[in-house]
Parts: structure tokens; sequence; C-alpha cells
């Protein structure tokens, strides 16, 4: 039996996969097994990930049903002791698995380790940023308003910890670990859950061991779905843990709006900016206080998006990356 399942969703990817399925096969820790699970692609994805040189890997197929289904069919076709989860448009360093299982493996109480993230562009290069969450302790408060793990293909989950939050979903007649009604916000709702009601710790391996693929038009295309879904998250928030959101429920609420609006300014949607980083200060304004240089920025952005012409303002937009460069983004 391998120490690690590592489930890798496959949905139209068939340009990424194999540069995920390789940082797979690099790692140094070699005790594990990889289920490749084509959620209905119609490219030639599948028939890439088929033909990989390598008996630990194998592709399961179903029709599409999403991320949180593909994953959820990765996690009941797996034996591992530990998930660790992939998205075919990411990659991992080499030593990935080695140090967060090494951590799992340190401590009994640790249910979910996971690493910072350096952001690479559609074409696998740095784009120079790192995601690193704030050094504090990874509560239910904090996964909840700020979801530290930043991505789906940044954790290893202690096989034992989802099992104590899985659910019978009655619609699909099956177990669930992920929420499938869910085809944004699953990462979050899934940690926000684990958190809030498990007794489980989170940890983290403060090095850049997962590469997280920004692709140009990704996520700021649907802000507004986003939104609506991240509603939907909170909602399901109140059901489970009434006690969590009436502490910090708005400003959960209103970190996520502050990030649609950094998202829609890098869409150039300065409108949308403004209406979400308004309605972020009118939820939870304590963000001031908590976060006062990079709310303060991000209604100076979303104001000049509304009133400066394109050209001017992309010119103030490369020159505030390279200077963000020069320090990690935090979570």
């Amino acid at each position: 039996m391998p120490k690690v399942s590592v489930i890798v969703p496959l949905y139209q990817t068939e340009r990424y996969i194999l540069e995920a399925l390789h940082s797979i096969a690099a790692q140094t820790f070699r005790d594990f097994e990889v289920i490749v699970v084509d959620d209905g692609s119609t490219d030639g994805g599948p028939a890439i990930a088929a033909l990989f040189d390598d008996a630990r890997f194998r592709v399961v197929s179903q029709k599409n049903r999403g991320l949180a289904g593909a994953r959820n069919t990765g996690i009941r076709e797996s034996c591992g002791e530990y998930i660790a989860l992939l998205d075919a448009d990411d990659r991992w360093a080499p030593t990935k698995l080695q140090k967060l299982v090494a951590r799992l493996d340190g401590d009994p109480l640790i249910g979910a380790v996971f690493a910072t993230s350096l952001f690479i562009d559609a074409d696998g290069k740095s784009i120079g940023l790192i995601q690193r969450p704030a050094n504090r302790p990874f509560d239910a408060e904090h996964i909840y308003c700020r979801n530290p793990l930043g991505n789906g293909s940044n954790p290893v989950l202690r096989r034992a910890a989802l099992e104590d939050v899985a659910f019978f979903d009655g619609t699909l007649d099956r177990k669930c670990w992920f929420d499938e009604s869910f085809r944004q916000s699953e990462d979050i709702e899934c940690w926000t859950r684990l958190a809030a009601l498990g007794t489980w710790a989170f940890a983290l391996v403060d090095e850049p061991l997962t590469l997280y693929r920004i692709a140009a038009g990704g996520l700021s295309a649907n802000i507004e779905r986003q939104l609506e879904t991240w509603r939907r998250f909170r909602a399901k928030v109140k059901i489970y843990a009434p006690a969590l959101d009436a502490r910090v429920g708005d400003l959960a609420e209103a970190y996520q709006l502050r990030y649609l609006a950094r998202r829609s300014i890098h869409s150039r949607d300065g409108r949308l900016a403004l209406r979400l980083t308004l309605g972020a200060l009118r939820f939870a304004p304590s963000i001031l206080l908590r976060e006062p240089g990079r709310t303060t920025v991000t209604l100076a952005a979303a104001t000049a998006n509304c009133l400066l012409p394109s050209a001017l303002f992309g010119a103030i937009e490369r020159a505030a990356i390279r200077s963000a460069r020069k320090s990690p983004a935090r979570a």
C-alpha cells in the first residue's frame, strides 16, 4: 500500500498535464500512487496521461463533475494514508512530498500540511511572486477568513482527517469529501469544514514547493459568479459552524470582496473593483486597521482604474508589480 495517494483532476488541460505528471515522477519521496481523474475531457489530455510511462500512475474516467467531483473520485479510488492534490495545470518542486510527508509523520495531530506557492505564468515561468501566509495560528477563523492554503494544489491531507468531515450526499447517493454542488470555492469550503468540525491542526512548510499557474483571463472572467458561489459557501458555514460565522463571517466576506476587487483591477474593470472595495469596507471597516497598506492600495488602484487613461494606469500597475516582487505576498 503506498504511503501517499496523489489525485490529479484532468479537464481540458492537455497543454500542461505532462508538466504536472513529470513533477510528480521527479519527487524525491517515492512511495506514492497517482490517480489521474479524467473529468470528461474532450482534448488529448487523457490519452497523454494514459501513455505516461510509470506503473504507479493510472487514469480513471468519468462524466464531467467539476474539481470537487474529480477529487472525490480520486479519493474513493485511492488507498494511501495521505492524500495529496495537484491540479493538472500546476506543478510541484521535487522535494514537495518529502518535506510535507515528514511534517505529517512527525506530528499525528496535524491533519493538513501545506507550503508556500510560487506563481508561474502560462509558459511555466516564475512571475516573481510568492504567496506566503501570515505567521499566525491556522485556526478555523484564519482558515475561513484568509484561506492560507491558497490553492488546491498545495495541501497534503491525512486521510483520517478527511474521513472525519466526510458526508453522505443523498442527491448523489455517495460519500463525499468535497462538496460537488460547488464548481468554485470547493477548496475553501473543505478546508473550513475541516478546521471548524475536525480536531486536526493545519501546518505550514515555509518553502515555495507549489508552483501555481496564473492563467490570463482565468478567475477574473467570472467575478460575479465567484462572489455568488462564495456567499453560498458562507451560507453553508452558517449551518455547520454558526458560532464561527457569527464571530468572523462579515470579516471573511470583506476579505473576499477585497480579493475579488484586486482581480477586477487586473481585468481592468475599475467600476466593479471600486464597488467591491467599498463593499468590503462596509462589511468590516476593521480591515483598514488590520491591513491598512493592502486595503488602501486596493481602494486607490480601483479609483485610479476608473479615472485614469488605460495606458497610464497600465504603466503604474507594472511599476507596482515590480515593487511587489521584492516582497512576498501574504495570505
